[in-house]
């Protein structure tokens, strides 16, 4: 007799390479689940955006199932309980999962394995799934993680790693009703940003594959210039497992400066993930207490949501923010600087904003990327402030960036767009800081 297996997706939303599919296929039929989890629904943890890229990436995913036989079950409420119900109804013995970093996702796997042993079924957890080295896995003596970027990177690159891994050819489905596959409405309500690009594994791959064959040769050069929009864009669907990180670093060719950027980048996240995964509370709680006394000026903190600080460089990537849902990590790094570094605005301020925006809201990467930005996280020279006028003669030298996202100051030429209070835009906003260099 076949024997049934649970493959409960989370933030693992593809069919390739995916260690969950994989090992459910192996044991013989595949309930392939996703239970819209009522902990985080409720919780307000799917903003606009975000729904409207999950609700694509599902209907992907089941079209990408289907392709093999199989279809994507949905279930809505307590996933625990869900997840029990659905593996009784099917005579399943195993319900296999990704191993997530998150205080959220460690309670839940916790809550499944308990509430799955009430009934004698098991829960196995897959590490390799969501990053390319799984968090624990290289670690410096007597320390339970790397708190430095540099001697991490070293280990990882040197790592071992497992391989891609084969598609299954077909999925045995035991008879189940599929349920509704959710639109975007039923996940999360508010505005979406006009401009959001959405999708799942089939996007992702045509847009992987377009990158690969041009964009990433010129990364290492690139990927700073805001005008050039010379990023990859895939971390929505490397938020949403919609592609595989390690196969991303297998296809890409390290040998090249390109390649090797790229990469790199990859590895940047690994170690924001081994970090959370070692200190969980970093996701709200200084990493390295600095005793920063921290401003409370909610004028300040409207203009800069609004891209209304007057500082082009830095309300450019804040309205792209707004519009796209998505922004140039240098465009996050000076946005994220200047709120806690020029204005002392506490961190989880603007962090908290750019969850609710950005498609690509991954807790380990936000977070740990705000921290290092205000000093409190993984920097090593914590006073590091990114002056937003030299930032923006450097990486936006002939105000292209800048014009593009404010059209008040579209008749400002070349660098003369980055200061505005010099050549005069009647529509536009007087600095609400000073800066050296004004």
């Amino acid at each position: 007799m076949t024997a049934t297996a649970v493959a409960l997706f989370t933030r693992d939303l593809r069919v390739r390479d995916n260690p969950v599919l994989t090992a459910a296929h192996r044991d013989g039929a595949v309930v392939p689940l996703f239970v819209l989890d009522e902990g985080i629904l409720a919780g307000g943890g799917c903003p606009p955006n975000r729904a409207h890229f999950l609700a694509a990436a599902l209907h992907e995913l089941d079209t990408e199932l289907r392709d093999i036989g199989g279809r994507l079950v949905i279930r809505s409420g307590d996933i625990a309980e869900q997840v029990a119900a659905v593996a009784a109804e099917t005579g399943a013995a195993v319900v296999h999962i990704a191993a997530d970093v998150s205080d959220y996702s460690r309670n839940r796997e916790r809550r499944l394995r308990d509430r799955l042993a009430r009934d004698h079924r098991e829960l196995r957890v897959h590490t390799g799934s969501l990053t390319v080295i799984a968090p624990g896995a290289v670690v410096p003596a007597n320390r339970d993680h790397f708190a430095v970027f540099t001697p991490y990177f070293r280990r990882w690159a040197t790592a071992e790693r497992r391989p891609p891994l084969r598609l299954p050819r077909h999925l045995d489905l035991p008879p189940i009703e599929p349920g509704t596959l959710p639109r975007p409405e039923d996940l999360g309500s508010g505005d979406r940003s006009p401009g959001l690009s959405t999708g799942g594994e089939i996007t992702g791959r045509k847009m992987l594959r377009a990158w690969l064959s041009h964009g990433i040769h010129d990364y290492a050069r690139d990927s700073d210039a805001l005008a050039a929009d010379a990023t990859s864009r895939l971390s929505p669907y490397l938020h949403f497992g919609c592609l595989s990180p390690t196969e991303l670093v297998r296809r890409a060719d390290a040998s090249t400066a390109g390649g090797a950027a790229f990469v790199r980048q990859l590895a940047w996240r690994d170690f924001h993930h081994q970090v959370l995964a070692a200190r969980p509370a970093a996701a709200w709680s200084d990493y390295r207490d600095r005793a920063i006394r921290w401003r409370t000026d909610e004028q300040a903190v409207a203009a800069w949501t609004d891209g209304r600080t007057g500082f082009p460089i830095v309300d450019a990537g804040m309205r792209q923010l707004r519009a796209e849902g998505w922004m140039p990590n240098r465009a996050r790094l000076i946005a994220a600087s200047f709120l806690t570094k020029t204005l002392r605005v506490d961190w989880r301020i603007g962090a908290r904003h750019f969850l609710y925006w950005l498609v690509d809201a991954d807790l380990a990467d936000n977070q740990l990327n705000w921290q290092w930005v205000a000093g409190t996280g993984n920097d090593t020279r914590p006073n590091r402030v990114l002056n937003p006028l030299r930032q923006a003669e450097r990486y936006d030298p002939d105000g292209v960036y800048v014009r593009r996202w404010i059209p008040e100051l579209a008749d400002l030429d070349g660098r003369a767009a980055h200061f505005p209070w010099r050549g005069g835009a009647a529509d536009y906003p007087a600095p609400i800081a000073e800066c050296p260099g004004m």
